[in-house]
């Protein structure tokens, strides 16, 4: 449970017992609908942080390895998998860390304990933050496939496959990959691409929903309140103030605090989450089987990358 925020002993003392267990219930329930996963379509997405989603990644290495040496990088075969497992390669001179800006969950911050100590700088790590390898032009071109000018597009006078050693690792996972699609201006390309098409075409429709729309209204009315003036949340994580430091400022604290506290006094998570999850749902009811297919094709994939990590190991 997290820490409450401090309370006067006599104001504490006044609350029933009911009403104080039953607030912190709502805030513990509008913490677990701030995630991916507990929106319907997640069931059709990868789950890179999974035991088979580290197997996948695991898998590629693997293979990744075996090509490199083919490829006459006699080197890679001394390669401790362990060392690049769970990243993707990054070309030498180019490596810079990651933004600590931005929060991983779907709504922002919902925490104002944890909002007014960090501020928006509230960036969960994951598995796949891990910091990548560095690698010489030579090899990054020959793992990835990606060339800049001059960059030979053969390795020891052998062709570098189709988007590198990394590429050909994905397509023996998973087979061939479909053609890339455009969604809504973005270009989507891999293998599961319908759950974010749909994920896409949800939220967007979402949005414009008159219950969304009002409980932007409600946050705002809120903020506006503690002297604070956005339209929605995302105007206000999205702040450029926040991105000139890499510590949050007093101002950005207060506001990530102020943000946190008018979503539970309004029930803004809860309210969000119900039209994103209907929105969803009735996409998934419209295209049932051709998900149903994927998630079918992902978990056979899975089991072939098992049984590379087997093999190869």
């Amino acid at each position: 449970m997290r820490k409450l925020l401090p309370l006067a002993v006599t104001g504490l003392l006044a609350l029933p017992a009911c009403q104080f267990a039953g607030g912190d219930d709502a805030a513990d329930e509008a913490h677990r609908l701030n995630s991916m996963k507990a929106l319907p379509l997640n069931a059709y997405l990868p789950d890179a942080a999974s035991r088979d989603g580290k197997a996948v990644g695991t898998a590629q290495w693997l293979l990744a390895k075996r090509c490199m040496v083919r490829l006459g990088f006699t080197g890679f075969k001394t390669l401790d998998i362990r060392t690049v497992d769970s990243t993707y390669p990054v070309r030498q001179g180019t490596l810079t860390s990651a933004g600590k800006v931005g929060d991983n969950s779907l709504y922002g911050v919902d925490d104002p304990d944890l909002a007014a100590e960090h501020g928006y700088h509230n960036r969960r790590r994951e598995e796949s933050d891990d910091q990548p390898m560095e690698w010489p032009a030579d090899q990054y071109a020959a793992l990835t496939g990606t060339f800049e000018s001059g960059d030979s597009h053969r390795a020891h006078g052998n062709p570098i496959p189709e988007k590198g050693c990394m590429g050909e690792g994905v397509r023996k996972i998973f087979g061939p990959e479909p053609k890339p699609r455009k969604v809504g201006g973005v270009q989507l390309s891999g293998y599961h691409w319908l759950g974010a098409e749909l994920w896409y075409q949800a939220h967007k429709k979402a949005r414009k929903d008159p219950a969304w729309k009002k409980a932007d209204r409600a946050w705002s009315a809120c903020m506006k309140k503690k002297d604070l003036r956005y339209a929605g949340p995302d105007e206000a994580s999205t702040d450029s103030d926040w991105y000139r430091t890499d510590e949050p400022s007093a101002k950005e604290k207060k506001t990530a605090e102020a943000d946190a506290r008018c979503k539970r006094d309004t029930g803004y998570i809860k309210a969000v989450h119900a039209v994103d999850s209907r929105a969803q749902k009735a996409l998934i009811a419209k295209n049932e089987k051709q998900l149903d297919d994927e998630r079918a094709a992902f978990l056979r994939s899975m089991a072939n990358a098992r049984k590379i990590v087997d093999d190869l190991s």
